[in-house]
């Protein structure tokens, strides 16, 4: 019986979390369409998603934020964003995280969900991962976005990881592109994510979720040539937390 009640707080926890992903899109609907007319008023959506849809979403799940900061992103400058990927509360956290506009760099697949996947395709950057033409294109995309002044995220594990794994080996995407465009990669452990909302459905609950931003990674006098050892290096800080 036990068993049972839990697993229904849990069904009724995920059902509340969609609920709060879906009521602040269609509330906010004209606005969030017109601001995704054009590229230039990408920010005034950024500050309008990050304030009236990541936010509402954490707080109204139980799950309040603590950051901790080694170092302060500049206003104004373009930053790789980069952290471990287990929970959907990811791209909540890291919109909270950051003042500095950004965008996602993401799955095409998620485009699929109902109302947020409209949006989605709209103002992130999508990759086709089984495509070299799509993954191609994300840099040629990505730079257009930097020259606006605005930075990238990227998850590098390319993907979520199974329930077991801490962290997943990296691609290097992110790490090629911070070389190519001379931007510092900013690594961020999450620290509780995966326990209060992980993609096992019956499982989570609220709570405190922490998040670190580390020192940051200089890319201006690196080469293609470093990808690997920044690659592994930014793994290495993350992991470090993890475990």
């Amino acid at each position: 019986m036990l068993g049972l009640i839990k697993n229904v707080g849990h069904v009724l926890y995920r059902v509340w979390f969609y609920i709060l992903v879906t009521v602040p899109i269609l509330l906010f609907f004209p606005f969030l369409l017109i601001l995704t007319i054009s590229e230039k008023t990408y920010p005034q959506f950024f500050w309008l998603a990050r304030n009236f849809w990541a936010r509402p979403i954490l707080y109204g799940m139980g799950c309040f934020p603590k950051v901790i900061r080694e170092q302060p992103m500049q206003k104004g400058k373009s930053y790789m964003l980069v952290a471990n990927h287990t929970s959907m509360l990811d791209i909540m956290l890291m919109l909270h995280i950051s003042r500095n506009p950004f965008v996602f760099v993401g799955k095409m697949e998620l485009t699929s969900i109902p109302i947020f996947g409209f949006f989605y395709k709209r103002v992130c950057i999508l990759v086709d991962r089984d495509s070299v033409k799509s993954r191609t294109g994300v840099y040629r995309r990505a730079k257009r976005r930097l020259d606006q002044g605005l930075s990238i995220c990227i998850f590098p594990e390319g993907g979520v990881p199974e329930e077991e794994i801490i962290l997943d080996k990296f691609k290097d995407g992110a790490f090629k592109m911070a070389i190519a465009h001379k931007i510092p990669v900013v690594p961020m452990t999450f620290l509780d994510n995966k326990k209060r909302f992980s993609f096992t459905f019956f499982s989570g609950g609220p709570g405190r979720i922490r998040a670190k931003v580390h020192e940051f990674f200089e890319t201006g006098i690196l080469s293609t040539s470093d990808t690997s050892t920044l690659r592994e290096e930014v793994r290495e800080v993350i992991l470090k937390d993890l475990v």
